[in-house]
């Protein structure tokens, strides 16, 4: 996870940044008011191989993990296990 969250700030760090500035500013509408931004997150990330590996080999948590925060769009806090489970697989995801 550290090398993804390495290579997203090198080379997609604004995106992420107006993103996250995005949600943290609409808690209860980011999921509608913050889609295009999350698209361009999506689309900086995606050339990336250790974010592709990451995305392919932990589909189903990250899955989870945003149906829960569809669920719980004004209580993000709820989802913190899914979170957790998501951030474990990553964590064990390896570069080519």
């Amino acid at each position: 996870m550290e090398a993804a969250l390495e290579v997203t700030a090198r080379y997609c760090r604004k995106e992420m940044e107006a993103y996250g500035e995005c949600v943290a500013s609409k808690p209860s509408s980011w999921q509608e008011d913050c889609h295009l931004l999350k698209v361009n997150v999506a689309r900086c990330t995606s050339s990336h191989p250790i974010i592709q590996r990451i995305r392919q080999e932990c589909s189903e948590p990250f899955a989870a993990f945003e149906s829960c925060l569809r669920q719980n769009q004004t209580a993000a806090e709820n989802c913190a296990e899914h979170l957790g489970r998501f951030l474990q697989c990553a964590e064990k995801v390896k570069p080519a």
